[in-house]
């Protein structure tokens, strides 16, 4: 099974799957879809994490997040671009540009991921996905959405309006979207792997690009970009053990304190309690705690002391190994660099990950992102692999669909589609459904949203009940599960 954000990214995952692919094979062959269907979201200028588990495989974490670049020593940097952004009931501003550009980690991912657990040549993989870019994607509803409420951003450069604006309007649903220059990119990846994305031609042909343009994103700083393995974080919850990412991403981290306290207290966890332990969690990210972050140990100490525009695609496989990615581009830094149908990332100018000041980050930092793949085992067996986009709805979109599922008895697609509630800077976001009343009461400012809405996030499960699949997409962001 196969859940993701587009029917296009879950077919290609199910098909290698029905081909004899395990579940990384899969997800690889699905995240490289992804870059092509879900384009403002992920992509080869994007950054993430990949969790596998389950099967025989030993739990493991791949760390292809963004990385920050070298700072402008020469007084010719440029600024961030501040763009409002409005998701109906609650706006956000997000910066753009090329100050905004940091070291981009899917090149090394998707390679690194097919070394260490494929079965099928890269080359295989990308085939699909790059033929797909040739020939184009029509925008479904969902991403059509996407595209209208960041189309301030789509039109801030020429090349990147030259891509979503053909016609001199942003495309919109049923309109078709073409990046052959990507497609010869994703061909070039599966044939010569990583290389050239870092230390060759392509490489080059970013930093240039960003150099031009007041951009800090160095050759150097490619060239010294490598992916990650790393230990997950494992929390226990209920009869069952939570997996998740590790420091120094923050979202595994503060997704596994709030699961914590909800541990303490036996029995179904009220909404006031499940809202506080966002608000605890949210109150926890500190300027000590994203320092603290990159240090050894950090994760043990933090817990111990305190407990005694993104995309998901997760696969279970017949053997019972589960793979959990989730990549982003933040929402893209409006800088499509010619030759090469990139969009690079704007993670660099994302308040959410820079949540004290932008620029505060050394060079060759992990930024500390909020994606939290992961995977919930019980006696052993792998029971439920999720993940969500949403930046810092990430965590609360994953708190209420794990609680759903082992405390509230509800399948994956029920848990995926239930109202969710997020706490922020002393509000309480809601979806129709949820009765605040009791919130008010407690004194909690709230704000409701008239509709399901991506602002929640979009969480992509796949769940192994009574020895059968459920897949579940979330709607808020088009998602599907396909069985293969």
């Amino acid at each position: 099974m196969v859940a993701a954000g587009h029917p296009l990214t879950a077919e290609a995952g199910a098909r290698v799957l029905r081909e004899g692919g395990n579940a990384v094979d899969a997800a690889v062959a699905a995240m490289l879809v992804s870059f092509v269907a879900e384009p403002l979201l992920t992509g080869l200028g994007a950054g993430g994490y990949l969790l596998v588990a389950g099967g025989g495989w030993e739990p493991a974490l791949l760390d292809f997040f963004v990385e920050a670049p070298s700072r402008a020593a020469d007084g010719k940097a440029a600024e961030l671009q501040a763009i409002n952004v409005s998701f109906g009931d609650a706006v956000q501003v997000f910066h753009i540009g090329p100050a905004s550009c940091g070291v981009y980690g899917t090149p090394a991912g998707v390679c690194e991921a097919i070394s260490r657990w494929g079965t099928l040549p890269l080359a295989e993989l990308a085939a699909p996905a790059a033929a797909l870019a040739r020939t184009g994607v029509a925008l479904n509803a969902g991403q059509a959405y996407v595209a209208e409420i960041l189309a301030e951003l789509l039109l801030s450069t020429p090349e990147c309006a030259g891509l979503w604006a053909p016609g001199g309007h942003v495309l919109s649903e049923g309109e078709v979207l073409r990046n052959p220059e990507l497609g010869d990119t994703l061909e070039r990846l599966g044939a010569e792997g990583a290389h050239p994305f870092y230390r060759g031609d392509i490489a080059a042909a970013v930093s240039d690009w960003l150099d031009a343009r007041g951009g800090a994103l160095t050759a150097a700083a490619l060239a010294a970009y490598r992916a990650q393995l790393r230990a997950p974080v494992a929390v226990p919850y209920r009869d069952r053990e939570v997996l998740t990412n590790p420091p120094p991403s923050a979202g595994g981290t503060l997704l596994a304190y709030a699961l914590g306290l909800l541990d303490r207290a036996p029995g179904l966890p009220t909404l006031g309690e499940i809202v506080a332990a966002m608000e605890a969690a949210q109150h926890e990210r500190t300027p000590a705690f994203l320092d603290g972050l990159d240090e050894d140990g950090f994760l043990e100490r933090f817990l111990y002391s305190r407990l005694g525009a993104t995309t998901h695609i997760s696969v279970l496989d017949g053997e019972g190994r589960a793979c959990s990615v989730t990549t982003t581009n933040g929402e893209g830094s409006g800088v499509v660099v010619p030759g090469t149908g990139i969009h690079v990332n704007n993670i660099m100018g994302e308040q959410d990950l820079n949540p004290f000041g932008f620029h505060r980050h050394p060079p060759g930092r992990r930024m500390p992102s909020m994606m939290a793949p992961s995977i919930v085992t019980r006696a052993g067996e792998v029971e439920l692999v999720l993940g969500s986009a949403g930046s810092n709805r990430i965590r609360s979109a994953l708190l209420q669909t794990i609680v759903g599922v082992v405390d509230r008895g509800l399948s994956a697609p029920e848990a995926v589609r239930a109202p969710r509630a997020h706490y922020e800077e002393g509000l309480v976001y809601v979806e129709p459904g949820i009765d605040a009343r009791a919130l008010e009461a407690e004194g909690r400012e709230v704000v409701a949203f008239h509709e399901l809405n991506l602002f929640f996030g979009g969480v992509q499960a796949v769940q192994r009940q009574d020895g059968a699949l459920l897949g579940a997409g979330d709607p808020r962001r088009g998602g599907v599960a396909v069985r293969a």
